[in-house]
């Protein structure tokens, strides 16, 4: 079984900044890509970024110059570090990854709890 734990949610004021992690453990050889979701009040998640286990990046176009992406494989932890914050990226924020299980030996999605993201003066 694989978790991911995410911390580092609150409150803060617009143009402030926070940083979020998530740590992954359990049994597994590897993970491969790393994703931060997020969702505020409409049904859909939204891809917030992407990180692969080299330099890849990607993110939405609603965080470019805003939001980076780092990972640190030793730690199997993702961060987020999100400058410059508006009202709208009030939401929960999810981790997700894609892992290769050891037993059985699979690649599998996983989702963490989520973390809550309030952006209001």
């Amino acid at each position: 079984q694989v978790q991911l734990v995410e911390s580092g949610g609150g409150l803060v004021q617009p143009g402030g900044s926070l940083r979020l992690s998530c740590e992954a453990s359990g049994n597994f050889f590897r993970i491969n890509n790393m994703n931060w979701y997020r969702q505020g009040s409409g049904p859909e998640r939204e891809l917030v970024g992407t990180i692969g286990r080299g330099t890849y990046t990607n993110y939405a176009d609603s965080v470019k110059g805003r939001f980076t992406i780092s990972r640190d494989n030793a730690k199997n932890t993702v961060y987020l570090q999100m400058n410059s914050l508006k009202p709208e990226d009030t939401a929960v924020y999810y981790c997700n990854a894609d892992v290769l299980t050891t037993y059985p030996q699979r690649l599998a999605n996983y989702w963490g709890q989520g973390t809550q993201v309030t952006v209001s003066s």
